[in-house]
């Protein structure tokens, strides 16, 4: 069960499970990133895990400052297939699973889920620790945990700062996940995403996008 929601966390980019449209008063401004242009990638760790490999999310449209994303993975487990199916604009054909439409807005001053369940700011890159940022719909809110100053998080062949924003998960609570930890860099954007478990083992998905800040 816990490799199963790693997946669609992972999946999904751990942003959202619908793509309803939602207003939220948590913004975010600054310059458009040249994250979210059209035609950027993202993708995570190549290692097969739990029958999904080859996850990819491309930027098909950026308008007015939004950017809309659509992602497909390989997979050969028939229970995540049978499952991920059920979520609104997830499409299977075989062992190839897709989504569409997942909106983020990406500036050179933070990132903001759009669309889905749990939408809002997911991070700003100058907030300090112990802001937060309310979870659209509901009572939670995502909370800066940490904000070292210093290059010591390992990524890819670089150390690099990062803000980490944790965040109690929306809907999954009886799936044994504890939280949700976004850890993020001013220059790279999203880096990661820490999932942590109520037996207190956790697993860090590493992101990387094909543009920078």
């Amino acid at each position: 069960m816990k490799n199963l929601l790693i997946i669609l966390s992972l999946l999904f980019l751990a942003l959202c499970y619908s793509c309803d449209l939602i207003k939220d008063e948590d913004d975010i401004s600054g310059d458009q990133s040249p994250m979210g242009e059209v035609g950027v990638t993202v993708s995570s760790s190549s290692a097969e895990i739990a029958g999904v490999s080859n996850f990819e999310a491309t930027v098909t449209e950026l308008t007015d400052g939004i950017s809309r994303y659509s992602a497909i993975a390989t997979v050969t487990n028939p229970l995540i297939k049978n499952i991920v199916a059920n979520f609104p604009g997830v499409e299977v054909n075989g062992d190839v699973v897709s989504i569409s439409d997942m909106q983020i807005q990406q500036t050179k001053e933070g990132i903001k889920s759009i669309s889905g369940n749990g939408a809002g700011v997911l991070v700003k890159y100058d907030s300090k620790v112990g802001d937060t940022y309310p979870v659209d719909g509901t009572s939670s809110v995502r909370t800066v945990v940490s904000k070292t100053g210093e290059d010591d998080y390992s990524y890819g062949f670089y150390l690099i700062k990062t803000i980490q924003v944790e965040q109690e998960p929306v809907g999954l609570r009886s799936g044994g996940i504890v939280k949700y930890t976004y850890i993020a860099n001013h220059k790279y954007g999203l880096v990661g995403v820490k999932v942590t478990f109520d037996d207190q083992t956790d697993v860090t998905f590493p992101i990387y996008t094909s543009a920078i800040n």
